[in-house]
């Protein structure tokens, strides 16, 4: 399947001056399968050193870490010959061997020729005490697929090219089969499995089955994690985050019965697993906006929609429902749009409050494209006045301007510094670079 980090991948390969590659991410997002599409691509041979299942192989990252010596181990193991330019090294699931990430520096040093590659999930908890090798590697962060990929998936590349350009006119007949897209997508998400099986014919009660044990072999991590946090806890915590996207988290809610440092270690592990992802609360005054982050205020968006859906409890029923916008009291609508966002901005993600007492204004997501900065709306039924959005435009000059998703067609209001966009137009309108 064609994904975005394909473009990046390539260039990574043909790149001059090249480090070693850690591909991360959460578990099932697709790693490996990109990585051995890209050995396809460009090279003769691609050799996997799997370090989860050999842990045999693991005493040859112990003692020297002389790249010669580890790549003639290596060869004697796998049984294959490492040919410079022809040949990539894969290490998959390297946090098993927090030693083999360290080693990545002297391929670097004593072997800059070889193209060698890692895949990881979990690698800050995996890490330990051992040291990250800073500027001698390079990290590319991997989601799951976007609502573009899944139409790419499903052979449909004319839609593809509609959903990513918001400057193209669109009549009804293509609106309204875009929409019908993004609720299928709503509830089957981005995980690879869940999308293969879609677009092979698969009903969506066995979708469903499908991201119930995904989110259960999520749950079974957990039990690693107990010398850290709680395993009843940490589930515990992602239940009710799952029920608190959108909403400013307190961790009284998250976990009433247990103290916030308790609350806190849980909810960062789930973050270093990459199920989770904070949403800070900053002030738009300028770049970058992680400048003017709070800390101690801010939302969660979940790793995938169809994932989040499974833990909301939603039955195969409610596919055939029509009322997107009002599922979950419009919470599904900016799960759908963070998660775009999360991919289209490439960092992290942010949102506005108003920090006067008693206020409730608050700006769903701030978001920057060629270097003016968004403030970025999702509305659940009709635009009303868009208070809290007009309060942060007149407050903050350096603001662009508001981008509303919503569920009709696109229109602006050229006064108002408002455009209105479709939920199709997510990753395409918060993009710098509207190529696909």
């Amino acid at each position: 399947m064609r994904r975005f980090i394909d473009e990046q991948l390539d260039r990574w390969v043909h790149a001059q001056h090249r480090n070693p590659l850690i591909v991360r991410g959460a578990r099932q997002v697709g790693k490996t399968w990109s990585i051995h599409a890209l050995g396809a691509r460009k090279f003769a041979e691609t050799v996997t050193v799997d370090l989860e299942r050999h842990t045999n192989w693991h005493q040859i990252f112990e003692g020297d870490l002389d790249a010669k010596r580890m790549v003639g181990e290596l060869e004697i193991v796998t049984g294959k010959r490492f040919v410079p330019g022809k040949t990539l090294l894969f290490f998959d699931e390297i946090q098993a061997c927090p030693r083999a990430i360290t080693a990545l520096r002297y391929f670097h040093e004593e072997m800059p020729e070889l193209h060698v590659i890692a895949a990881g999930s979990l690698l800050e908890f995996a890490l330990g005490d051992y040291s990250v090798p800073v500027g001698r590697v390079q990290y590319l962060d991997m989601l799951p697929m976007t609502f573009v990929e899944t139409l790419w998936a499903s052979g449909n590349d004319a839609a593809a090219q509609m959903a990513s350009d918001p400057f193209v006119d669109l009549g009804s007949a293509s609106h309204t089969f875009l929409m019908e897209q993004v609720r299928h997508y709503c509830f089957i998400g981005g995980m690879p499995e869940a999308v293969s099986a879609w677009r092979k014919g698969a009903r969506i009660a066995e979708i469903f089955g499908i991201q119930a044990a995904l989110t259960a072999s999520f749950r079974d991590d957990f039990a690693k994690y107990s010398r850290r946090a709680n395993p009843r806890l940490m589930d515990q915590v992602l239940v009710e985050a799952a029920a608190s996207v959108g909403q400013q988290i307190k961790y009284s809610r998250l976990a009433p019965d247990s103290s916030g440092p308790q609350i806190k270690a849980a909810l960062e592990l789930l973050l270093q697993a990459r199920i989770l992802r904070k949403v800070k609360a900053t002030d738009p005054s300028g770049l970058p906006l992680g400048a003017g982050a709070k800390e101690s205020r801010f939302k969660l968006l979940f790793l995938d929609i169809g994932l989040w859906q499974q833990l909301r409890g939603v039955t195969p029923k409610e596919f055939l429902r029509q009322d997107l916008m009002a599922i979950h009291r419009g919470a599904m609508a900016e799960q759908f749009v963070g998660q775009e966002l999360a991919a289209s901005q490439g960092c992290d993600l942010y949102y506005w409050a108003r920090e006067a007492r008693s206020s409730s204004a608050e700006v769903d997501y701030l978001a920057v494209r060629d270097g003016n900065i968004y403030a970025v709306e999702v509305k659940s039924g009709p635009a009303g006045k868009l208070r809290s959005l007009h309060m942060l435009l007149s407050s903050y000059p350096k603001v662009s301007g508001g981008l509303v998703f919503q569920d009709g067609q696109a229109s602006t209001l050229p006064e108002q510094r408002i455009s209105f966009l479709p939920l199709y137009h997510a990753w395409g309108a918060t993009k710098e670079t509207w190529d696909v």
